[in-house]
Protein backbone atom coordinates (compact mmCIF):
# COMPACT_ATOMS: atom_id res chain seq x y z
CA UNK A 1 0.00 0.00 0.00
CA UNK A 2 1.30 3.70 -0.80
CA UNK A 3 2.23 6.11 1.51
CA UNK A 4 -0.74 8.58 0.01
CA UNK A 5 -3.50 6.04 0.65
CA UNK A 6 -2.22 5.07 4.39
CA UNK A 7 -2.10 9.26 4.86
CA UNK A 8 -5.53 9.20 3.14
CA UNK A 9 -7.02 6.88 5.52
CA UNK A 10 -5.59 8.21 8.57
CA UNK A 11 -8.14 10.10 11.09
CA UNK A 12 -5.64 12.81 11.97
CA UNK A 13 -4.59 13.41 8.49
CA UNK A 14 -8.44 13.71 7.62
CA UNK A 15 -8.64 16.19 10.63
CA UNK A 16 -5.76 18.54 9.31
CA UNK A 17 -7.85 18.39 5.75
CA UNK A 18 -11.31 19.96 7.43
CA UNK A 19 -8.84 22.52 9.40
CA UNK A 20 -7.26 23.48 6.08
CA UNK A 21 -10.71 23.60 4.47
CA UNK A 22 -11.93 25.47 6.99
CA UNK A 23 -9.42 27.63 6.89
CA UNK A 24 -9.93 28.29 3.46
CA UNK A 25 -13.52 28.62 3.55
CA UNK A 26 -14.21 30.71 6.68
CA UNK A 27 -12.33 34.19 5.24
CA UNK A 28 -14.77 34.25 2.05
CA UNK A 29 -17.60 34.08 4.14
CA UNK A 30 -19.69 37.39 4.76
CA UNK A 31 -21.24 37.93 7.83
CA UNK A 32 -24.64 35.88 7.87
CA UNK A 33 -22.75 32.89 6.67
CA UNK A 34 -20.73 32.66 9.57
CA UNK A 35 -23.22 33.45 11.93
CA UNK A 36 -25.20 30.43 10.35
CA UNK A 37 -22.38 28.24 10.03
CA UNK A 38 -22.16 28.76 13.97
CA UNK A 39 -25.88 28.28 14.59
CA UNK A 40 -25.88 24.92 12.64
CA UNK A 41 -23.42 23.34 14.56
CA UNK A 42 -25.07 24.46 17.69
CA UNK A 43 -28.56 23.96 16.58
CA UNK A 44 -27.10 19.89 15.88
CA UNK A 45 -25.61 19.76 19.12
CA UNK A 46 -29.23 20.61 20.78
CA UNK A 47 -30.75 17.98 18.82
CA UNK A 48 -30.38 15.27 21.16
CA UNK A 49 -32.15 16.87 24.12
CA UNK A 50 -34.96 16.87 22.29
CA UNK A 51 -34.75 13.43 20.74
CA UNK A 52 -33.59 14.28 17.65
CA UNK A 53 -30.70 13.04 15.53
CA UNK A 54 -27.71 15.95 15.21
CA UNK A 55 -27.98 15.33 11.64
CA UNK A 56 -31.56 16.41 11.15
CA UNK A 57 -31.02 18.86 13.57
CA UNK A 58 -28.31 20.72 11.84
CA UNK A 59 -30.67 20.30 8.48
CA UNK A 60 -33.40 21.89 10.67
CA UNK A 61 -31.06 24.99 11.47
CA UNK A 62 -29.97 25.18 8.34
CA UNK A 63 -33.45 25.24 6.85
CA UNK A 64 -34.89 27.66 9.23
CA UNK A 65 -31.86 30.05 8.52
CA UNK A 66 -32.69 30.55 5.13
CA UNK A 67 -35.47 32.59 4.07
CA UNK A 68 -36.82 30.40 0.99
CA UNK A 69 -37.57 26.44 1.34
CA UNK A 70 -34.54 24.54 -0.42
CA UNK A 71 -33.74 21.35 -2.00
CA UNK A 72 -32.06 18.29 -1.02
CA UNK A 73 -29.15 19.38 -3.94
CA UNK A 74 -28.59 22.73 -1.84
CA UNK A 75 -28.88 21.11 1.49
CA UNK A 76 -26.05 18.54 0.42
CA UNK A 77 -24.03 21.09 -0.49
CA UNK A 78 -24.88 23.87 1.78
CA UNK A 79 -23.77 21.49 4.92
CA UNK A 80 -21.60 18.88 2.95
CA UNK A 81 -23.67 15.45 3.56
CA UNK A 82 -24.05 13.22 0.98
CA UNK A 83 -27.46 12.40 -0.51
CA UNK A 84 -28.37 9.86 1.97
CA UNK A 85 -27.71 11.38 4.65
CA UNK A 86 -29.75 14.49 3.56
CA UNK A 87 -32.63 11.89 2.54
CA UNK A 88 -32.49 10.54 5.99
CA UNK A 89 -32.28 13.45 8.04
CA UNK A 90 -35.29 14.81 5.87
CA UNK A 91 -37.48 12.24 6.08
CA UNK A 92 -36.96 12.03 9.98
CA UNK A 93 -37.82 15.87 10.57
CA UNK A 94 -41.17 14.97 8.43
CA UNK A 95 -42.12 12.14 11.23
CA UNK A 96 -41.14 15.26 13.75
CA UNK A 97 -43.48 17.43 11.71
CA UNK A 98 -40.91 20.10 11.66
CA UNK A 99 -40.43 19.71 7.78
CA UNK A 100 -42.85 19.43 5.14
CA UNK A 101 -42.47 18.94 1.80
CA UNK A 102 -43.19 20.90 -1.73
CA UNK A 103 -42.70 20.39 -5.34
CA UNK A 104 -40.84 22.73 -7.15
CA UNK A 105 -42.95 24.10 -10.21
CA UNK A 106 -41.56 23.07 -13.66
CA UNK A 107 -39.76 20.42 -12.32
CA UNK A 108 -39.17 17.19 -10.57
CA UNK A 109 -37.40 18.26 -7.86
CA UNK A 110 -39.25 19.17 -4.59
CA UNK A 111 -38.15 21.68 -1.94
CA UNK A 112 -38.35 21.29 2.00
CA UNK A 113 -39.71 24.21 4.14
CA UNK A 114 -39.03 23.79 7.82
CA UNK A 115 -41.59 25.13 10.48
CA UNK A 116 -40.52 28.50 11.60
CA UNK A 117 -43.30 28.86 14.54
CA UNK A 118 -41.70 28.05 17.49
CA UNK A 119 -44.71 27.29 19.69
CA UNK A 120 -45.68 24.71 16.75
CA UNK A 121 -42.40 23.12 16.35
CA UNK A 122 -42.60 22.39 20.30
CA UNK A 123 -45.85 20.70 20.15
CA UNK A 124 -45.05 18.45 17.21
CA UNK A 125 -41.91 17.14 19.33
CA UNK A 126 -44.20 16.97 22.40
CA UNK A 127 -46.68 15.32 20.63
CA UNK A 128 -43.80 12.55 18.80
CA UNK A 129 -42.29 12.08 22.17
CA UNK A 130 -45.17 11.41 23.87
CA UNK A 131 -46.86 8.83 21.21
CA UNK A 132 -43.23 7.49 20.73
CA UNK A 133 -42.24 6.86 24.72
CA UNK A 134 -44.18 8.08 27.27
CA UNK A 135 -47.68 6.40 25.80
CA UNK A 136 -45.88 3.01 25.29
CA UNK A 137 -44.16 3.21 29.11
CA UNK A 138 -47.45 4.17 30.75
CA UNK A 139 -50.10 1.52 28.49
CA UNK A 140 -47.21 -1.20 30.11
CA UNK A 141 -46.93 -0.13 33.68
CA UNK A 142 -50.71 0.22 34.09
CA UNK A 143 -51.12 -3.65 32.39
CA UNK A 144 -48.08 -4.45 35.24
CA UNK A 145 -49.31 -3.39 38.20
CA UNK A 146 -52.65 -4.83 39.20
CA UNK A 147 -51.24 -8.08 37.60
CA UNK A 148 -48.77 -7.77 41.08
CA UNK A 149 -51.83 -7.33 43.38
CA UNK A 150 -52.62 -10.42 44.06
CA UNK A 151 -48.89 -11.49 44.79
CA UNK A 152 -48.71 -11.19 48.49
CA UNK A 153 -44.78 -11.98 48.57
CA UNK A 154 -42.47 -9.07 50.08
CA UNK A 155 -40.75 -9.05 46.90
CA UNK A 156 -43.89 -8.52 44.44
CA UNK A 157 -45.17 -5.43 47.33
CA UNK A 158 -41.90 -3.96 47.28
CA UNK A 159 -41.85 -4.52 43.05
CA UNK A 160 -45.22 -3.18 42.74
CA UNK A 161 -44.48 -0.05 44.77
CA UNK A 162 -41.66 1.03 42.63
CA UNK A 163 -43.85 0.49 39.54
CA UNK A 164 -46.81 2.65 40.95
CA UNK A 165 -44.13 5.38 41.50
CA UNK A 166 -42.89 5.06 38.16
CA UNK A 167 -46.23 5.45 37.04
CA UNK A 168 -46.87 8.78 39.11
CA UNK A 169 -44.56 10.36 37.64
CA UNK A 170 -44.54 9.48 33.94
CA UNK A 171 -48.02 9.72 34.75
CA UNK A 172 -47.39 13.45 35.35
CA UNK A 173 -45.22 14.19 32.81
CA UNK A 174 -47.93 12.71 30.34
CA UNK A 175 -50.56 15.09 31.71
CA UNK A 176 -48.12 18.18 31.44
CA UNK A 177 -47.48 16.90 27.94
CA UNK A 178 -51.37 16.44 27.27
CA UNK A 179 -51.98 20.00 28.74
CA UNK A 180 -49.31 21.92 27.02
CA UNK A 181 -50.83 19.90 23.95
CA UNK A 182 -53.90 21.13 24.26
CA UNK A 183 -52.91 24.81 25.19
CA UNK A 184 -53.08 24.77 28.85
CA UNK A 185 -51.06 26.76 30.87
CA UNK A 186 -48.55 28.14 27.83
CA UNK A 187 -51.81 29.11 25.74
CA UNK A 188 -52.71 31.25 28.21
CA UNK A 189 -49.30 32.79 28.86
CA UNK A 190 -48.58 32.35 25.37
CA UNK A 191 -44.80 30.90 24.52
CA UNK A 192 -44.64 33.77 21.85
CA UNK A 193 -44.87 36.31 24.55
CA UNK A 194 -42.20 34.42 27.32
CA UNK A 195 -39.99 34.09 24.11
CA UNK A 196 -40.18 37.79 23.57
CA UNK A 197 -39.28 38.48 27.16
CA UNK A 198 -36.05 36.33 27.32
CA UNK A 199 -35.06 38.22 24.25
CA UNK A 200 -35.83 41.08 25.92
CA UNK A 201 -33.58 40.14 28.83
CA UNK A 202 -31.22 38.81 26.22
CA UNK A 203 -30.94 42.18 24.68
CA UNK A 204 -30.49 44.30 27.69
CA UNK A 205 -27.40 41.69 28.53
CA UNK A 206 -25.90 42.31 25.53
CA UNK A 207 -26.12 46.42 26.19
CA UNK A 208 -24.68 45.90 29.61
Amino acid sequence: MSKCRIANKNPYFQYLLKLQYHWRILPSMNQTELVRNRFVQLWGSMGTFWGVSPAAARVYGWLISNKDPETADSIMEGLEMSRGAVSMACRELRDWGLVSLEKVSGTRQASYLPETDLEKAMRNIVAARKRREWDPILEKLREWIPELESERSSDAQVFRDRLKSIESLVGMVDSMAESFLKGGVVQSLGLKVLVAAAGKKSAKRRKS
